[in-house]
């Protein structure tokens, strides 16, 4: 995993970052949903939302969403998951990714984001959770794909992913290389 680094991290430390204390980071949790056939659940992000920048009109990335003040990491994984996807977690998965990214405008009302990824194994499924399509659709939800690693490393359409080299470290996952501290990622 050349030019990837993992990063000391507790899942009931809601701040994990050495970022000046001055910026407003909007705090998130995400989970890779990797399916037994070893192909990924992503979610169809569409325009206006803070993570499709101008010019792009959709960017794929993994479901789940901002962390609630007073709310702990994974109870905000286990909440997302339920709404966005019907998933249910039991055991406390792996935490194998952290991403900040440090840009105004990337979220509304914050200079930035952070986005703790974690690793969900499971049989693949028809995601629907308990939101309706209305208010998936509120959150910029426009659908969601299962998708196979060589599709997202070959892809070369407009729509974006997130990270936007989400095919290196996965590989990585679905090679069974599930890393003791998450691996650092970039935009």
């Amino acid at each position: 995993m050349t030019g990837l680094r993992p990063v000391r991290w507790r899942p009931d430390h809601l701040y994990m970052s050495e970022t000046p204390a001055s910026a407003r980071l909007r705090r998130a949790v995400r989970a890779i949903i990797l399916a037994d056939d070893d192909r990924v659940l992503l979610c169809r992000f569409g325009f206006p939302h803070p993570a499709v920048p101008a010019g792009a009109t959709v960017v794929w990335a993994a479901p789940g969403g901002g962390i609630e003040p007073g709310e702990l990491p994974l109870a905000a994984l286990r909440r997302e998951l339920h709404e966005e996807t019907g998933v249910v977690i039991d055991a406390d998965p792996p935490h194998v990714w952290h991403q900040e990214v440090a840009a105004p405008g990337h979220a509304d009302g914050y200079d930035g984001v952070v986005n703790d990824y974690f690793l969900v194994r499971t049989t693949r499924f028809d995601p629907r959770g308990a939101l309706s399509d209305d208010e998936l659709a509120a959150e910029h939800i426009t659908g969601m794909r299962w998708w196979r690693h060589t599709d997202i490393a070959e892809y070369s359409g407009t729509d974006l992913f997130s990270p936007r080299d989400i095919a290196a470290p996965l590989a990585a996952l679905i090679a069974g290389d599930i890393p003791d501290t998450p691996v650092i990622l970039g935009l």
